[in-house]
């Protein structure tokens, strides 16, 4: 995330810090007012840039998938992206509200004139005063919704739809209120094809075709409830699907008030256009989820989106596979892609933590999956009666190895602490791949 976000502001500050070399302060401008002014115009311009970093992101642009490492960091960018936007927004406005205490400490002698000219220009920049305005109330209130984990996501998922307009009206302020000389300037430039990527990005979502070219519509053939609270749910796909590598998941709409639920593909593909589920109830929509479907009923699945793939790693370093719980769902699909093919399978030690082997369904699927893989050593990490998994451990077992490839899918406080473990106890080698399902 640091990685595109930091270079990114770096990028806007450079084209502002341009424009300030080049344009003067008029004359007899006090400096608490000039610094004023100047400090408006960076905030302004990270939040904006943001804005529209997130409007495009929030498009789902496969093509970014390669170089950002998959869809779920592209909305983890988009999130962050989203929270600081607002808060530079913020301290946009508190910025401009701040004229009253600077001419309380320091008098109005030297303030920046303002226009007072008439005609369209001077009206249209008051319009994108007052647009502005009502779009950063907005917005704060929506990172408060975004914080509050405990608002319903599918009321969430309507209010999120606001953001194109809230964008739209943010755009207006900036094309009418940003300085006229930055339009020659690479600074207008870049605010020209920021406007111009997020007004675009807008439309697509506000007529809703973020994803239509990826989305297949299918039919459940079979759903079945386990003991420990799993849906399993097989789908046909229409000959559209164009198949799916083993780790990637798909947006998937059961019904479409509910929207569309990212989920792991819990198979591998076979070229049948058939994709497997497994769903564990952790909320409000997936608990319960196997009395509202049924087979026969219509399912809509987008994708396939995804990098978690093992393939990628490096065929000289050593790999790890850590799941926990439901997190297992890649890795079966990974086994069962190598089952006609063991001869290239990668030396691998694959470690699924569960709170009571005896009882998992998910154990006697895994040990006959890796029966037929010689290079996958299988180790089932019992909570009820074995020692926690931690890097401690991982370090006993592995830190032996130069370069080591990790892979891991589960709960995010088993793999930050995992991730934080492992880089307190200086084990340099190791490279960490960990899915970040977290699309709000």
């Amino acid at each position: 995330m640091k990685r595109v976000l930091l270079p990114f502001l770096c990028t806007v500050t450079l084209a502002w810090f341009g424009a300030l070399l080049v344009e003067a302060a008029p004359a007899g401008t006090a400096l608490p007012w000039a610094f004023r002014q100047q400090a408006l115009y960076l905030t302004g311009l990270w939040s904006f840039a943001l804005m529209s970093l997130i409007m495009v992101l929030a498009t789902r642009p496969a093509w970014l998938e390669a170089p950002l490492g998959g869809m779920d960091r592209i909305y983890r960018i988009h999130k962050w992206a989203g929270i600081l936007a607002v808060l530079f927004a913020a301290a946009h406005w508190l910025i401009e509200m701040a004229d009253d205490v600077i001419k309380a400490v320091f008098g109005r002698a030297g303030r920046i004139p303002g226009n007072h000219d008439g005609g369209f220009l001077a009206m249209m920049q008051d319009v994108g005063e007052d647009l502005g305005e009502w779009a950063i109330y907005a917005l704060l209130a929506m990172l408060l919704i975004t914080l509050w984990r405990k608002f319903p996501y599918h009321l969430w998922r309507y209010l999120h739809h606001v953001m194109p307009v809230l964008y739209l009206m943010l755009a207006i302020h900036v094309a009418f209120l940003a300085p006229t000389v930055w339009w020659s300037q690479p600074v207008g430039w870049m605010l020209a094809v920021l406007i111009t990527m997020g007004v675009a990005a807008s439309v697509v979502s506000l007529t809703g075709r973020i994803g239509r070219r990826r989305r297949v519509a299918g039919t459940i053939e079979s759903v079945h409830a386990t003991a420990d609270g799993i849906c399993e749910i097989d789908c046909l796909l229409d000959p559209q699907w164009k198949g799916h590598r083993a780790g990637q998941f798909a947006f998937v709409t059961f019904d479409a008030i509910e929207g569309a639920h990212p989920f792991t593909i819990a198979s591998a593909d076979r070229g049948d256009h058939h994709v497997h589920f497994k769903i564990k109830a952790l909320g409000d929509y997936t608990r319960g989820l196997e009395r509202k479907l049924r087979a026969g009923q219509s399912v809509q699945v987008e994708g396939p989106y995804g990098r978690f793939d093992f393939r990628r790693a490096s065929r000289k370093a050593a790999q790890i596979w850590i799941a926990g719980g439901i997190g297992i769902t890649p890795f079966i699909a990974w086994l069962e892609s190598l089952q006609n093919m063991s001869d290239s399978a990668p030396e691998v030690d694959l470690y699924y933590s569960t709170r009571c082997r005896d009882d998992d369904p998910f154990v006697s699927r895994l040990e006959s999956l890796c029966a037929g893989l010689a290079s996958v050593r299988l180790h089932v990490v019992s909570t009820d009666r074995d020692p926690v998994l931690n890097a401690e451990w991982l370090q006993r077992q592995h830190g032996a190895a130069k370069h080591t490839e990790l892979w891991f899918c589960g709960p995010r406080a088993f793999g930050d602490a995992l991730r934080t473990g492992i880089s307190r106890l200086g084990m340099r080698g190791v490279r960490f791949h960990q899915e970040a399902f977290e699309m709000r």
